[in-house]
């Protein structure tokens, strides 16, 4: 346990981030299971979703760039089926 003020105080930060950055995990991985079992029709909007979605995670560093467009770039690979 922490025992500095300071170190209470990042403690706490780290717990609200932590939650905060699991939801967009959550959100882009549930969105990845609704693309895979989807049809045809309803899988562009499910995927430019995706888009937003993974997008936002990139921009507020829950995930890695690099990681985003690999992610995007697998769910293209639906739209060609």
């Amino acid at each position: 346990m922490p025992v500095t003020k300071s170190a209470k105080k990042k403690m706490r930060q780290d717990r609200k981030k932590t939650l905060i950055n699991k939801r967009y995990i959550i959100k882009y991985k549930k969105l990845l299971k609704e693309i895979k079992k989807s049809t045809q029709e309803n899988l562009k909007e499910l995927i430019s979703k995706f888009y937003s979605v993974v997008d936002k995670a990139v921009k507020k560093k829950v995930i890695y760039k690099n990681k985003g467009n690999r992610l995007k770039s697998k769910v293209k690979k639906y739209l060609k089926k």
